[in-house]
């Protein structure tokens, strides 16, 4: 598996943002989804990596540096065809270690609740993220949960 910068040009990183979305859409009450679109995505401060096996995208993943001391993971999708391959895992990896690199002392992100979140929080609470306190813009509700990693 090939991790790397991905500039959301391509169809099949566009097609798995789309994926990605629609899901979020259909397992979330309305107006308590927070992913980045594709806009979002490709503004400053967020950096995308993609992971790839030759041609086939496994899953994409965000860094959305808040400032000079905390980032906020965004934008966590493992294409279906690679489900439980480590894809999610690996690319976590990638973005705590680009943290690590530009500084930061926490990372944070806002996910929901459900059966749909539950192998995601898994994967979190697995690498040591803990719950906590919203932050940034979110305000919490009894859908949101906030899940923090001090590096």
């Amino acid at each position: 598996m090939d991790i790397r910068i991905d500039d959301l040009s391509s169809p099949a990183t566009r097609s798995l943002l789309s994926l990605h979305l629609a899901g979020m859409h259909s397992h979330s009450p309305a107006g308590h989804v927070f992913s980045l679109d594709l806009s979002g995505l490709t503004s400053p401060g967020v950096t995308v990596w993609s992971a790839w096996n030759e041609d086939d995208i496994c899953g994409i993943g965000a860094l959305k540096q808040l400032d000079t001391r905390s980032g906020e993971i965004k934008s966590m999708r493992t294409h279906p065809n690679y489900l439980r391959q480590g894809v999610a895992s690996a690319l976590l990896e990638r973005i705590i270690k680009e943290a690590q690199m530009r500084g930061l002392q926490r990372l944070s992100l806002e996910t929901g609740s459900g059966p749909a979140f539950e192998p995601a929080l898994a994967l979190y609470r697995q690498r040591g993220f803990v719950n906590g306190e919203a932050f940034s813009d979110y305000r919490q509700s009894s859908f949101n949960q906030f899940l923090h990693l001090e590096l």
